[in-house]
């Protein structure tokens, strides 16, 4: 029997259709929820499409693309000041300005689309591309041409079943996911701290030693409002001088994010002398705990070894809440090396739609992704 494969763009939640969620039972970023989260408090320069992928007229895919423009962001990241740094940003703004996410550029890791098992999964991907392809004559048509489509994240294996069909894509690999696997006997942060190393117990104790005086706050819907200010400025601090920016998150995105998700989005602060010195969020994702966005005042940060503090207190609480494992993301790998860490290889796929840039797509991905010189950290016995 011949089947066929169909598909719908939508530009808003509310018009997707009411069976969506059964598709997205495991994966939290791609549930109806979580992408009126995104839709609602999306970074001024980012624009989301959700497409539906059918077979006659049963859901069989369901896909998230974000498409990110440059011209209102104040900044790429400001921490790399030299030459090179000047001829990405030149090379960003006038060849890449306009990208096309097939995924989510906000989280590390698959979460870009999730298909039935039932489904035939070449028809699936090959009617993704007519899809990706219509939705980039829209935005054409629309006044905003796209520069540079990218699908990711993949695993090597994930990624294979995508390289058969988008064959003019170039293949990239980018700074690794950062998991930490939690040992299935551990049950409480106790049994971490047992299983370090003798240099790396140490430097527990004395990263907890710093942390005296800090005071550690669950906060609710009305606390997040309360301090809202303060809280981006933390945030808009720290992604500022990230090496490399391609987005801000809207100032709203914190408090919407949990009055949508509720217990499933957490936000801890982290108070000095009762002044909000730092926070960091978790997003429960069935049985894996994703760490979101931070921020920190950096003069606090140092002395008080805050951000690693932080990184153990996530590891506390999912340990002690039975998750079976932690997503760190990629940014700052040594550090999340070196508390238990582990590096994973992710991968994606890019194509500009300038045919000569895209011969030399290699090279310029170069320019667009800064590299990371770190070394792996093991700090278990």
């Amino acid at each position: 029997m011949n089947t066929t494969y169909s598909f719908q763009i939508y530009n808003s939640t509310s018009l997707l259709p009411l069976e969506w969620n059964s598709l997205a039972v495991d994966n939290i970023f791609l549930t109806r929820e979580y992408l009126e989260v995104l839709e609602n408090s999306s970074p001024v320069n980012m624009i989301c499409h959700f497409i539906g992928i059918f077979n006659e007229d049963k859901l069989a895919g369901i896909v998230i693309t974000q498409f990110l423009f440059a011209e209102k962001l104040e900044s790429f990241g400001e921490r790399d000041q030299c030459l090179k740094t000047s001829v990405r940003n030149f090379a960003f703004k006038n060849f890449a300005s306009h990208v096309l996410f097939v995924g989510n550029n906000m989280l590390t890791g698959q979460n870009a689309f999730a298909f039935d098992k039932e489904a035939n999964l070449p028809k699936v991907i090959k009617t993704l591309h007519k899809a990706i392809n219509q939705l980039k004559k829209d935005l054409k048509a629309s006044g905003k041409k796209v520069h540079i489509t990218s699908i990711k994240d993949f695993t090597a294996k994930e990624i294979e079943p995508l390289q058969a069909e988008f064959k003019n894509n170039y293949t990239f690999s980018t700074q690794p996911n950062m998991i930490f696997e939690i040992n299935k006997n551990w049950t409480a942060e106790q049994d971490y701290i047992d299983a370090l190393s003798k240099k790396y117990r140490d430097q527990y104790k004395r990263a907890r030693k710093k942390s005296d005086g800090i005071l550690k706050q669950k906060m609710s819907l009305a606390d997040i409002k309360k301090y809202e200010d303060v809280i981006y400025d933390l945030y808009f601090h720290v992604a500022k001088n990230a090496p490399f920016n391609t987005f801000f998150l809207a100032r709203n995105h914190f408090s919407f994010f949990k009055e949508i998700m509720k217990d499933n989005f957490l936000f801890y602060g982290y108070f000095l002398e009762d002044k909000l010195i730092g926070f960091n969020t978790l997003i429960k994702n069935r049985n894996v705990m994703d760490t979101y966005f931070l921020g920190y005042d950096e003069t606090i940060q140092r002395e008080k070894m805050l951000y690693l503090n932080m990184l153990y207190d996530m590891i506390a609480y999912s340990i002690n809440q039975g998750f079976s494992e932690i997503v760190f993301a990629r940014t700052a790998l040594e550090i999340k090396s070196s508390v238990g860490a582990k590096p994973v290889k992710m991968y994606g796929l890019i194509t500009h739609s300038n045919t000569l840039i895209n011969h030399n797509i290699a090279k310029l991905f170069n320019y667009l992704e800064p590299k990371t010189d770190w070394q792996e950290r093991n700090p278990f016995k």
